[in-house]
């Protein structure tokens, strides 16, 4: 009889999302392997459990490699290597074969049916028992070094885990120095800085219109070609919505370097031009002279916003169209076109925190998600470089990098 292969051991730092597909898929194609998933804190997959407002966002339903791939400010041409083997249609079809169905937003978000991100947990938590992946909490994670070609893992209870294999999905750490027990494998470490923030803008008198939405505004930078178009909401603090967060990622690494100080142009009718805006104004006049311009919201704004744009400009709230002074309608032609805000600060969510930076990306084969400095030693999510706007990316990124691991460690 032939002698059983001796069992192999992988171990997997981090109960997120990466981790969690890594294991799970590694323990499937690959019935040898012993996997352990190591998590520092009580709870796993915590992320996945606030992720589009408790509902997780699992992918984004786009099924173009090249055009996918562009969505992501930091890793553009190493996941786009990645897509190519684990993509959008994948995911759905994973999930599906296990029960979940997904379902398409009109903005091209996913989310499970259910509309409850609890269903993506249950269902990974089924795949841990069936392959019985063994899970343990409240392991931190202290130093990894390799010895005599085994991966000896330090915990902070000084108990060591010898592994053959190491897969480090930990997510992103928003200071550096937490990165420090990775720096003794040799790997480099891009510095990382908060991505997906809102901007914060102390004492603005349009604070006061909290929770107003304008659906297609577009924001500049001051001294930036940072430019963005999308749903912009008005908080008590400032400015939030897709198309500030998705501003907030391209810009991540310069606004840092700004010390989150800058000044934004927002054109609260998408990217019309002041002159057709006047011209259209005119005809207004002449053709509803005798009418409130209070009452004639003209371009569909929400009404409170319409309503402090008049104020802003020195509208006079009983005036009409016929009686507009020139002054007041070009300055009202200003603030729909380029309204002038200064930003100071920003508010990150911790939730759902979102770090650019993280390994780097030359020291990583994005084919394998293996390191190229040690053989054995696999990185997934996002403890790599890479990170992508909101919408369900960065998960993708997340099972893209898992799957790929596990193959490659069960391949071996």
């Amino acid at each position: 009889m032939a002698e059983e292969k001796k069992q192999k051991c992988l171990v997997v730092i981090g109960g997120g999302a990466a981790g969690f597909f890594c294991a799970v898929n590694a323990a499937r194609m690959n019935p040898l392997l012993h996997v352990i998933i190591l998590e520092k804190s009580s709870k796993v997959l915590s992320k996945v459990k606030v992720s589009g407002g408790g509902r997780c966002n699992v992918t984004h339903a786009c099924f173009d490699v090249q055009e996918l791939s562009k969505r992501y400010p930091r890793g553009e041409h190493f996941v786009r290597k990645a897509f190519h083997q684990f993509f959008t249609k994948d995911t759905i079809e994973w999930f599906q074969e296990r029960g979940v169905e997904l379902k398409e937003e009109a903005d091209g978000r996913m989310f499970p049916f259910t509309d409850s991100s609890q269903t993506i947990i249950d269902c990974l938590l089924r795949e841990v028992n069936k392959y019985k992946v063994e899970l343990l909490l409240n392991r931190e994670v202290k130093n990894v070094e390799v010895k005599s070609e085994k991966w000896e893992v330090e915990l902070n209870n000084s108990h060591i885990i010898t592994a053959d294999y190491v897969c480090v999905a930990s997510g992103g750490f928003p200071k550096l120095e937490q990165f420090d027990w990775l720096k003794g494998t040799g790997h480099s470490i891009v510095a990382p800085v908060p991505s997906l923030f809102t901007f914060n803008m102390p004492k603005h008198p349009i604070t006061e219109l909290m929770g107003v939405v304008v659906q297609d505004a577009t924001v500049k930078i001051q001294n930036s070609k940072l430019k963005n178009t999308g749903p912009l909401l008005i908080t008590h603090w400032g400015m939030s919505g897709p198309c500030i967060l998705k501003l907030s990622a391209w810009g991540a690494r310069e606004l840092h370097d700004r010390n989150y100080e800058f000044t934004i142009h927002i054109n609260w009718l998408n990217e019309r031009k002041e002159q057709d805006v006047k011209d259209e104004l005119q005809l207004i006049r002449n053709s509803k002279g005798s009418q409130k311009i209070a009452n004639n919201n003209l371009f569909q704004l929400p009404n409170r916003l319409w309503t402090f744009l008049l104020q802003e400009a020195g509208v006079k709230e009983e005036g009409r169209w016929a009686d507009l002074p020139s002054k007041e309608q070009n300055k009202l032609v200003q603030l729909l076109c380029n309204h002038e805000f200064h930003v100071k600060g920003k508010t990150t969510f911790k939730e759902e925190f979102v770090t650019a930076g993280g390994v780097d990306l030359k020291q990583v084969d994005a084919n394998a998600m293996q390191s190229k400095l040690h053989p054995n030693l696999f990185f997934a999510g996002e403890i790599l470089d890479v990170d992508g706007i909101t919408g369900g990316f960065n998960f993708q990124h997340a099972w893209t990098s898992g799957f790929i691991a596990a193959k490659t460690i069960a391949q071996q």
